[in-house]
């Protein structure tokens, strides 16, 4: 049986499920809930972002997990 931590909320992650229950962003480990938290504080920048660039997003999402990890949550709306 393995054992998964999120990286974030440091809650264990009970029968993980590859892109079900947990999600792997490069080298941190996101549960559900905090994966959901990620995508929202990424969508509202995202979209008044003009031209879009990948490695911008990408920089990003990385930015907003360490900040979480930090914080143990991600918030939501960046200031």
């Amino acid at each position: 049986m393995k054992h998964l931590f999120c990286d974030v909320c440091k809650k264990e992650v009970v029968d993980p499920i590859p892109s079900r229950t947990f999600f792997h962003v490069r080298e941190f480990d996101l549960c559900e809930a905090c994966r959901d938290d990620l995508e929202s504080a990424v969508k509202y920048t995202v979209r008044g972002k003009k031209p879009f660039d990948f490695a911008w997003y990408d920089k990003l999402r990385i930015e907003l997990i360490q900040d979480g990890i930090k914080k143990n949550r991600i918030v939501t709306a960046k200031s």
